[in-house]
């Protein structure tokens, strides 16, 4: 199809997909199994009942390579969805790049961001099977008001633990989820023992993602009718935020284009994984090839630099091991703005797509990152979010790398959320106040002394 100037592609809602793609169907070799952390065997559904519902647990471990949406989620995300592709041509002028740039939008959601695809899946499976009340943690809050808003919709109560840092950095995210129905806290809290013990030992604690599932996970298993959620790293999370990478398939084809790169921020990977799973896909299956470049802080560098061992999901231990590239679940990150990408580890099928060579990672630090968020709304009309911004860094990195070797290549990357309740970290961008921050080789040797021994004796 030849460029006839077009800049948005939008999907008629008929063509919404309807099923969500699963990669465990076409990976070469399946990834490790996620152990009991007592035993170092595998865990069965049983193990995961507590904290999950049955519906999620299957899907959890299926390895069909379509699952159906069903009607009830489809109907809420007929809200937002299809989100628009579109061409970056603003961007493209202002890089003087021969290279063709697209970005899904996610930003389009109620929430703001890509979160909301498995916030509506997990609380209509749970309300399903009787669930009152949903439990979680988030960090810069996309995900906390993204299952407030779902669990509104449904009917459910919602109870957030929200990092420390960003629960004071981030104060409309957190008025979001109230107004939504939710109760939130700053975490670590007084309301557990998990967060008790972090309290103990360092009452300034700034908080982590591992601490705040610690205590969300504490709340769910120590009361019958509550479950928790979670926002990332686990293979239903991703699976339902595969809906973003097939709609992706469909508008590219209308306009006439395939990336030869595609590009996603990751701390969990869910929005990452959303996009790229569908290409990559085909990739295996050998219809298709692509470059696919995960891309995270410097100051939290799980894929760049974290080894591939088995870890808790959590700071507390009450999760079971997963076989993950990890910087160990002790790991503290410091307060960086780009709250949802300051996890300890990386969802497991991202870290076994690393291990496998089917994916790239690359590590960018902060003021790089709000460098490129500033000229790309000054080219695009958008403000993006903080973990977004990461994946403009790359994607600018790319086209110049194109300019540079005269290479007309097709970029696509996943604007996962707008930066609209992130202000203040604009604010401070502009003051001069923020800094880069390279994690020191001393403290991570010191979070990863503290990983299981099972990781070292179970074999993958």
């Amino acid at each position: 199809m030849a460029d006839n100037g077009t800049r948005k592609y939008y999907l008629p809602e008929s063509e919404m997909p309807k099923v969500y793609y699963n990669i465990m169907a076409d990976l070469p070799e399946p990834p490790p199994p996620v152990l009991h952390p007592a035993t170092g065997q595998p865990v069965g559904p049983d193990d995961l009942a507590p904290l999950f519902p049955m519906a999620l647990i299957m899907q959890e471990v299926s390895t069909e390579r379509e699952i159906e949406i069903p009607e009830p989620v489809r109907e809420v995300y007929r809200m937002y969805r299809p989100s628009p592709l579109i061409r970056a041509r603003g961007l493209e002028k202002a890089l003087d790049t021969p290279a063709k740039i697209y970005y899904k939008y996610e930003g389009v959601s109620p929430a703001g961001s890509h979160k909301p695809n498995t916030a509506i899946a997990q609380a209509f499976y749970n309300r399903e099977e009787g669930v009152r009340k949903l439990a979680t943690e988030t960090g810069a809050g996309q995900w906390g008001s993204s299952l407030a808003m779902a669990c509104a919709f449904f009917g459910m109560e919602c109870e957030v633990f929200m990092v420390r840092v960003s629960y004071d950095q981030k104060p409309y995210r957190r008025a979001m989820m109230e107004v939504y129905g939710a109760t939130v806290h700053a975490s670590p809290s007084n309301l557990t023992n998990a967060g008790r013990a972090v309290l103990a030992e360092n009452p300034d604690s700034l908080g982590s993602l591992g601490i705040a599932i610690s205590e969300a996970v504490e709340v769910a298993a120590t009361n019958d009718d509550v479950k928790y959620s979670l926002g990332s790293v686990l293979n239903h999370v991703l699976l339902h935020q595969t809906i973003i990478g097939q709609e992706a398939l469909l508008q590219l084809e209308m306009a006439g284009d395939y990336p030869d790169i595609i590009i996603g921020a990751t701390g969990g990977g869910s929005n990452f994984a959303g996009l790229a799973f569908p290409f990559i896909g085909r990739k295996l299956r050998g219809e298709q090839d692509t470059r696919v470049i995960a891309v995270e802080p410097a100051a939290c560098p799980t894929l760049t630099r974290g080894p591939y061992a088995y870890d808790f999901g959590d700071t507390a231990q009450m999760t079971p091991l997963i076989k993950m590239h990890t910087l160990g679940h002790k790991f503290v990150p410091p307060g960086i703005h780009s709250g949802g990408l300051r996890y300890h580890g990386m969802a497991p099928l991202i870290s076994h797509l690393l291990e496998l060579g089917q994916i790239e990672a690359r590590a960018v630090q902060q003021l790089d990152t709000f460098r490129a968020g500033v000229q790309f709304a000054r080219a695009e009309g958008i403000i993006p979010a903080p973990e977004s911004n990461h994946a403009i860094a790359a994607a600018i990195q790319e086209a110049l790398r194109c300019k540079e070797e005269g290479r007309s290549e097709t970029i696509l990357f996943n604007l996962s959320g707008h930066g609209h309740f992130d202000m203040q970290a604009y604010i401070d961008y502009q003051a001069g106040v923020l800094q880069d921050f390279e994690y020191p080789e001393e403290e991570i040797a010191m979070a990863l002394a503290g990983l299981p021994p099972v990781g070292s004796t179970v074999s993958s």
